[in-house]
């Protein structure tokens, strides 16, 4: 029994995509119109952007831009300088005189946000080797036209320097990245959203068009007539080593939805949510908007209230409508699985007290925490409220409503819009606003604990640390259990504590010792990962050490199959500096052979 529940904990307790294993067996993420690829426009504009350079208060010649780039990307960035060498003079220079005259008439801008708007341009123009500007302009944003004068230099780097030459390797480049990185959180992603709503988006939208043919062997009488016509929807995921690390760019061109992120994020738990939520709600909205127009007006006025305060909020009423639903879908759902891993957490603590005393306190540091993420969702409608979703508040509702019915929010649309009463949205900030300090507390409170607390107990660690490589394990263990009383939701003091329980099994000769030694090592590094994954943003190297460790022991016990997808944890985790993703390979392969 104690085994299934700490396997059952491992599985269960993740909230970010590398920890969970609940993506159904045969997933296809092409079936809900989801594409993972780069797009070689993309990667055109933003080498041609790499090359730009200035002078820096020495003199010397700089990088125009240095936007930060992830692990992968600035690899890919020395890759692409050194393939660039020989790049023309008077190209470059055009290149650098343009970059750097955007740039002044932008003081206050990032590097990131001067690249943002190129990146749109990128999605104008024809694919390559035309790279063609748009046939219309008339109707592209400001930010944008002020680029559209770079996409001659484009389309020359493109003709000019070995960048062509080398396009169909580097695009390989992309694609073995993404694979690697991004396809599993994009189906954790996918997986998470969808079946929180218990729909599909429309991978294929369908409406009626008038046409009108004339009426044979008559010039003047046409015969109109109604035709369905169906268009193809879809999301793609770009991968893109020059994009900005942190930053999602999403884009929305017709029926294509554009999420542009770096090779190793994990979507699960990134702005990507929201893109995607956007992408399957956006044709529910439009179902439904001879409904919504009923209710323009008063819709309306909660706007003209939100743009005296924010000019830049939308007026449009289908917007408002839209981002509402995604606000409150993507809050509903964090909140939803924080309290549902919490829960199952708590449910495994409380069997292991003695005491209805320790049971009782187990059971309110989960009211609190249930209250701390109830206030967290608070704070962020309020933020979407501000921003013109004035409708976030009430569908959060509505969603609450519908979690545990398993109704398809597509065939709920209707009856939430018919719901609508707009006189309670006037005071949702007022409502909410004691739920939202407490959450903004709670968020000062953890980045204050995190900077007073982690010195301490990583100075101790690593003293402890060198005992245990010492072989000094029962001092070792003395000294790690007085720091668990202080300290009992560090995952690092579960994951020594198992260390020193797994090298110390090593020299038992007993069989029957041995092996309790064993499970005690099995609870903590369970007690780690579940710690871990409850963070936002969790170690993945502890991640993927207490996966391979935990793997190992089931291993040893002859529990083959629970083995297995423990190993497959720490591969989802990826191959990042200082963990075990090579021995997690080298685990699974000896299963598989031994089979």
């Amino acid at each position: 029994m104690k085994k299934a529940v700490l396997f059952v904990f491992i599985l269960i307790c993740g909230i970010n995509a590398f920890a969970q294993n609940n993506i159904p067996a045969g997933f296809d993420l092409s079936n809900y119109g989801v594409k993972i690829e780069p797009d070689k426009r993309l990667m055109t504009v933003l080498a041609t952007l790499e090359v730009a350079r200035t002078k820096n208060a020495a003199g010397e010649d700089v990088p125009a831009l240095k936007t930060p780039l992830s692990v992968e990307g600035m690899k890919f960035r020395e890759q692409l300088e050194s393939d660039l060498k020989l790049l023309p003079a008077d190209l470059r220079t055009k290149i650098s005189v343009f970059v750097e005259r955007y740039k002044k008439a932008r003081p206050k801008a990032t590097d990131a946000e001067i690249v943002a708007p190129f990146i749109s341009m990128a999605y104008t123009l024809s694919p390559v080797p035309e790279l063609a500007d748009p046939v219309i302009t008339s109707d592209l944003p400001g930010d944008l036209l002020d680029v559209l004068d770079f996409a001659p230099l484009v389309r020359e780097f493109y003709r000019r320097s070995s960048f062509s030459g080398n396009l169909n390797d580097y695009f390989k480049t992309y694609l073995q990245t993404s694979d690697s990185k991004l396809r599993n959180s994009s189906k954790q992603m996918v997986s998470d959203l969808l079946d929180y709503l218990h729909t599909k988006p429309q991978v294929y939208y369908t409406e009626k068009v008038k046409t009108e043919t004339q009426k044979a062997g008559s010039k003047k009488v046409t015969l109109q007539k109604y035709e369905e016509r169906s268009r193809e929807r879809r999301f793609y995921i770009v991968p893109e080593m020059l994009a900005p690390n942190g930053n999602i760019n999403f884009l929305n061109i017709g029926d294509d939805y554009y999420a542009i992120v770096p090779p190793d994020t994990d979507l699960s738990s990134s702005e990507a949510r929201r893109a995607f939520l956007q992408y399957v709600f956006d044709p529910l909205v439009l179902s439904n908007s001879k409904d919504i127009l009923g209710f323009r007006p008063n819709i309306k006025t909660l706007l003209d209230e939100r743009r005296k305060m924010n000019p830049s909020v939308s007026p449009d009423v289908y917007l408002a409508v839209s981002r509402s639903l995604v606000a409150a879908a993507d809050a509903r759902q964090l909140e939803n699985e924080k309290i549902r891993i919490a829960t199952a957490q708590a449910r495994i603590n409380i069997q292991t007290k003695k005491t209805d005393e320790e049971k009782r306190a187990v059971s309110a540091e989960l009211e609190k925490f249930k209250q701390a993420a109830s206030d967290e969702t608070a704070a962020q409608l309020s933020e979407a409220y501000e921003s013109g979703a004035v409708l976030a508040f009430y569908f959060a509702d509505q969603l609450k409503g519908l979690e545990d019915s398993g109704f398809d929010i597509a065939s709920s649309m209707r009856d939430m819009i018919l719901s609508l009463d707009t006189t309670k949205e006037t005071n949702r900030l007022e409502q909410f606003a004691e739920a939202r300090k407490r959450a903004v507390a709670n968020r000062t409170t953890t980045v204050v604990k995190t900077v007073s607390i982690e010195n301490p107990v990583t100075a101790k660690l690593i003293e402890i640390t060198k005992n245990i490589d010492a072989k000094e394990y029962a001092k070792a263990e003395s000294e790690l259990k007085t720091m668990l009383k202080t300290n009992p939701n560090e995952a690092r003091v579960h994951y020594n504590l198992a260390r020193v329980a797994s090298l110390s099994a090593q020299s038992i000769e007993d069989g029957t010792a041995r092996n309790l030694k064993l499970k005690d090592a099995q609870e903590s590094y369970s007690k780690a990962v579940g710690i871990e994954l409850g963070k936002q943003n969790p170690d993945r190297v502890l991640l993927s050490l207490s996966y391979v460790a935990l793997a190992k022991i089931y291993e040893f016990f002859d529990e083959t199959e629970y083995a297995a997808k423990i190993y497959d944890a720490a591969i989802r985790v990826g191959d990042i500096s200082g963990g075990a993703y090579r021995e997690a390979l080298d685990g699974k392969a000896r299963l598989l052979k031994n089979q």
